[in-house]
């Protein structure tokens, strides 16, 4: 098999549907969020900064057995978001940047922090650091995350 075969075989046979599409289509659109969201405890919030936990579900596993890297990124993205609001942004905005550094993994049922500070909040755009941790202290990923907050045209 040639890696052209290979990759697209290896893309399909994962996007291969395992429910019916009439139930794939009926998943509400919030669903992914709370997928992704569900458990985790907002521990610490004041201004410009958010610190939550969660213990690492099964279902954010990758086929290695440990967080998988989209899983991390939904976390950094949807924590980084929130966090603006701490710093008084009257929007979540969009996403423009995310640059994230795996350093380690995170297992099934393993405590975790997840920390975001807001280093910068402008008119339109505001910069964080998103961080999720273990318990040791040891840095499972470390991201620059850069969102647009300017509120959405009422045109």
């Amino acid at each position: 098999m040639t890696a052209t075969a290979t990759a697209r075989r290896m893309l399909e046979d994962a996007a291969a549907e395992t429910l019916p599409t009439p139930a794939l289509d009926a998943i509400p659109s919030r669903f992914y969020d709370a997928f992704v969201l569900r458990g985790l405890k907002v521990v610490v919030a004041e201004p410009r900064r958010l610190l939550c936990s969660l213990s690492v579900p099964p279902r954010l596993l990758n086929t290695g057995k440990f967080m998988h890297g989209g899983a991390t990124a939904s976390l950094i993205d949807l924590v980084g978001s929130a966090v603006f609001y701490t710093a008084g942004a009257k929007t979540r905005g969009d996403p423009l940047e995310m640059s994230i550094a795996y350093l380690d993994a995170a297992f099934a049922d393993e405590e975790i922090d997840i920390e975001a500070k807001v280093l910068r909040t402008g008119k339109a755009v505001g910069v964080a650091t998103v961080e999720l941790r273990k318990k040791n202290g040891k840095i499972i990923a470390h991201a620059r995350y850069t969102k647009y907050l300017a509120s959405p045209s009422k045109l």
